[in-house]
């Protein structure tokens, strides 16, 4: 209750409010893990998701002792919040433009997106910027990180996830709390993927799953794929929006290229992947009739969460495969202000 009168002035009581009660109520609902896992306590869980959590756990003591992630109570205790996702983001746009819209929090400085607890909050806040002229998408998320300010659990949000994703998204949220820059999502979650992505490659490796670890890189080639695609589509928007038409022409140019997108995926991509062996794209039908419901909303998500990542992945190998290194190295760059930072990471990035 303190701490939504605080953070009051800083927006939205209401907002504020739900997302107080909503993190709370997260962390009352946890239960350790070992605990929960003793012999005595077999009926409290099925089998099926004891040994899911039993995983969980070998993947985070991997996480500490060879990623050189954080060695604390994070996801040491499981919480089924009796809902398919943990929060919903918001994440907008304007209809011209791909400068994502930002919203700025107590602590943790501005982020492109906004989360709420509850899916049907969410919508109606972008059913509101919509009406104000933004392109939206609202999307259910299965965890975030708090930072370190306390103790994150495993969610039956993701606990029944493959079990190199449930690995991905444990690293993932972990590395927020290594290094986190107040009022920049690229890096932040660039850097969080690129440790997502190294890791799950050790893992795999250390287990020996080699036939999980190829599909797993083959996963990896159709993300960059689809990305390279998704990036070259923002290219030509970039351009469009910025060109003297008016703003009604330009308008009705984004929709053709927003409709003509399956076609492209089906034209540039899938006989690729298919003649790889890699499958349609990831599960997705391989029409890609999904790309034609985009909007400028979407490309921003997908610049903020990769525009970096081959970036920090070649700053892992220049530090020779060592976590601490690596970390104590983008620690270095965070301390830089915007200006510095950039212009130190695009001289190490490969090609894509």
């Amino acid at each position: 209750m303190v701490l939504a009168g605080l953070v009051a002035s800083c927006g939205s009581v209401r907002y504020y409010s739900q997302a107080v009660w909503g993190g709370a109520d997260v962390l009352v609902k946890r239960k350790p893990i070992d605990r929960l896992l003793e012999p005595g306590r077999a009926r409290v869980l099925s089998a099926a998701t004891r040994e899911r959590l039993g995983l969980s756990q070998e993947i985070r003591d991997f996480a500490s002792r060879e990623l050189g992630l954080p060695n604390n109570r994070s996801y040491r205790s499981y919480a089924d919040l009796g809902r398919p996702y943990a929060v919903w983001n918001v994440v907008a746009a304007p209809r011209l433009d791909l400068s994502p819209k930002t919203w700025c929090y107590p602590f943790a400085g501005c982020a492109a997106y906004r989360g709420y607890f509850n899916e049907r909050a969410a919508r109606r806040h972008g059913d509101r910027l919509a009406a104000d002229g933004f392109d939206v998408r609202v999307g259910g998320v299965a965890a975030y990180s708090t930072l370190g300010w306390f103790a994150d659990p495993v969610l039956n949000t993701f606990l029944e996830y493959a079990d190199a994703d449930l690995a991905a998204l444990v690293f993932h949220e972990l590395a927020h709390q290594v290094v986190y820059v107040k009022n920049d999502s690229s890096f932040n979650e660039s850097f969080a993927t690129a440790v997502e992505v190294a890791g799950v490659r050790r893992w795999l490796r250390a287990q020996g799953r080699n036939e999980e670890l190829a599909a797993y890189e083959q996963g990896r080639q159709r993300r960059r794929d689809l990305n390279r695609f998704l990036l070259e589509v923002r290219r030509e928007l970039e351009a469009l929006y910025a060109s003297d038409d008016s703003d009604e022409r330009k308008l009705a140019l984004k929709a053709e290229v927003f409709r003509s997108l399956a076609g492209r995926y089906r034209r540039e991509l899938v006989p690729a992947w298919r003649a790889a062996g890699t499958g349609d794209g990831g599960g997705r039908s391989d029409s890609g009739e999904w790309l034609s419901r985009l909007n400028n909303a979407d490309l921003v998500a997908v610049a903020t969460y990769n525009d970096l990542v081959p970036a920090f992945l070649a700053l892992l190998e220049a530090s020779g495969g060592d976590f601490p290194a690596f970390y104590a190295e983008v620690e270095r760059l965070s301390e830089l202000s915007p200006e510095e930072r950039r212009p130190e990471l695009p001289a190490r990035l490969p090609p894509l």
